[in-house]
């Protein structure tokens, strides 16, 4: 067996981003103040050592046909074991992973990933897409339940070209193991770019986007990895699907829809051609500051619906923009900002600045001027300008992952749940959240905990409202304790969320943690019926990601993962 294929940097096995970077004097101190401010004094003790967790030998003995892409080295299962979610870190810092995958498999070509499903079909196992292991619902576990073999957990980080580019119809075909800043770093010479931006932007990858219908960059128009492909490309064990390459068709039900969002139950998605931009020169932000949320909202329901298409439509909430350094605590802030590869933006920041002032938004004029002045300067490595405000909220946005490495330790739950709702029935939500959510916080440990809200995206019909909350998980560093509380306040989180109308999930996808009081209750039972049938014949042994979406009865599988 090989000791190790892993060709990339190497990663903090327990917690968010890699092994060699972590946070900054100033981000330690804030974080240490944000832990101060919910009463949690406890000092986290030494991070997790590989050594520390007791890993059972692979259940079976891999073929010699596949030892150049199998490995079992304790770093490679632990790093497949769990996601990124707050359950998974948690988990990290008891040294608890009873399942962790068997092997860890790295294909190099689909011929690999056909031997793979050849041997689990004949050995019993089940296999597991793995991207770049960014989930924050357990879509990557290896708990499968049922009487599977073993586990493989299935890396395609070597399946990660970009194949073709075709500048005539602004395309390009892309291996599915792609991380976002290798195909952005390979279309860049051709002035072009995918342009989708999730917050795992630089550890995730394309056919984990595709896989889980991830949100990007865009606040509008341009809000899913949907709206970006142009045909799949999925190796099942039943065989090879690919979707005819189209700008748009109506022949019948889309296989591309079936891909999309199929969360690694039906196959692989090994390649997908997706449609590029001309990379912007033009650029235009703007802070708007309204008086409350209610006026606030209003401005950006007549933004959306404007169709001015905005790149940034972001609403803070009080607590959130106060939260991130950008607000006073009473103020709701509106981070707006657009970008064009054509055209210059005046006119339409003015017309969205116009529809604010309507709401009672305002905002520092000259800074816009010097926004649309600087139309053309440099940007980070998620295509983004830091300025002002926006540019502080964007730079908390991107290192909150990495804050949880210090606060979950230190006995803080940090964690988030997003939603999407109509604009009529958006207050109801919000104020049904703070009030549910706010009152589970309290009963479940003992004290006010802060809440707080922000569209992440925006429709001409509705939202996407996205929270996060801060509680004491334990003031002694009582991780079981800890993973107790917030089981209870995910669970009040799904059946909030889910009673007022909301989707259990906007871009974080369903996995096994959002499926209780989620996913079951917001599909319709004949659909899952009718996926569970397609499933069935691109799967017929049932060894794809089993948990995940829909149950195997045919191999006793049932939901996994730590709300199940």
């Amino acid at each position: 067996m090989i000791a190790t294929l892993a060709q990339r940097k190497e990663l903090c096995f327990w917690g968010w981003g890699y092994a060699d970077e972590g946070l900054t004097p100033e981000e330690a101190s804030h974080v240490a103040q944000l832990a101060q401010g919910l009463g949690v004094q406890h000092k986290p003790g030494s991070a997790p050592r590989l050594e520390e967790f007791a890993l059972a030998a692979p259940r079976l003995a891999a073929p010699e046909a596949l030892a150049a892409v199998l490995s079992s080295t304790p770093y490679d299962r632990i790093t497949h074991g769990y996601g990124k979610s707050f359950a998974d870190l948690v988990r990290m810092q008891m040294r608890d992973m009873p399942n962790p995958p068997d092997w860890v498999a790295f294909p190099r070509h689909e011929d690999d990933i056909s031997a793979l499903m050849d041997f689990a079909a004949s050995s019993g196992a089940a296999l597991i897409p793995f991207g770049g292991g960014t989930s924050v619902c357990g879509g990557v576990e290896p708990d499968v339940g049922g009487d599977y073999g073993a586990v493989i957990s299935v890396d395609l980080q070597y399946m990660n070209r970009v194949v073709e580019v075709d500048k005539v119809s602004r395309a390009a075909l892309i291996e599915g193991g792609a991380l976002g800043p290798e195909l952005e770093a390979a279309l860049k010479p051709d002035g072009l770019t995918l342009r989708h931006y999730p917050q795992s932007f630089q550890f995730s990858t394309l056919g984990g986007w595709i896989a889980t219908r991830a949100g990007g960059h865009f606040a509008s128009n341009y809000t899913h990895i949907d709206d970006f492909v142009e045909s799949v490309r999925m190796l099942s064990p039943s065989g090879l699907m690919e979707s005819r390459r189209l700008p748009g068709s109506g022949a019948g039900p889309s296989p591309d829809r079936m891909m999309i969002g199929s969360e690694g139950t039906l196959g692989f998605i090994t390649r997908a051609w997706m449609r590029l931009q001309d990379r912007p020169l033009f650029r235009a932000s703007a802070s708007v500051r309204f008086p409350g949320m209610r006026e606030a909202c209003a401005a950006v329901r007549a933004i959306s619906q404007a169709a001015l298409f905005p790149s940034n439509c972001r609403l803070l909430d009080p607590a959130e923009a106060m939260v991130n350094g950008v607000g006073d605590g009473v103020c709701a802030l509106l981070v707006l900002a657009f970008e064009s590869a054509d055209h210059p933006l005046q006119h339409w920041m003015a017309r969205a600045l116009e529809l604010a002032a309507d709401h009672g938004g305002n905002w520092d004029q000259a800074a816009v001027d010097r926004s649309l002045a600087g139309s053309g300067g440099a940007e980070d490595e998620a295509g983004e300008h830091r300025q002002g405000d926006a540019g502080q909220w964007r730079n908390q946005f991107l290192r909150a992952p990495y804050y949880r490495n210090y606060l979950t330790p230190a006995g803080v739950i940090v964690d988030t749940f997003e939603t999407a709702i109509t604009w009529d029935r958006f207050e109801q939500l919000y104020n049904g959240i703070r009030e549910r959510v706010g009152a589970a916080l309290r009963e479940i440990t003992g004290v006010d905990c802060m809440l707080s809200c922000r569209f992440t995206h925006v429709y001409p019909d509705g939202p996407a409202p996205y929270f996060t909350f801060y509680a004491i998980g334990s003031k002694e560093g009582d991780m079981a304790s800890m993973l107790s509380r917030w089981r209870e306040i995910k669970l009040a989180a799904n059946e909030a969320v889910t009673s007022v109308g909301g989707t259990i999930t906007h871009h974080h996808a369903v996995g096994r943690d959002h499926r209780p009081h989620g996913y079951d209750v917001q599909a319709p039972a004949l659909f899952r019926e009718a996926f569970a049938g397609a499933r069935s014949v691109l799967d017929p042994a049932g060894m794809m990601n089993p948990g995940v979406l829909i149950d195997t009865p045919a191999r006793g599988a049932t939901v996994g993962g730590v709300l199940g």
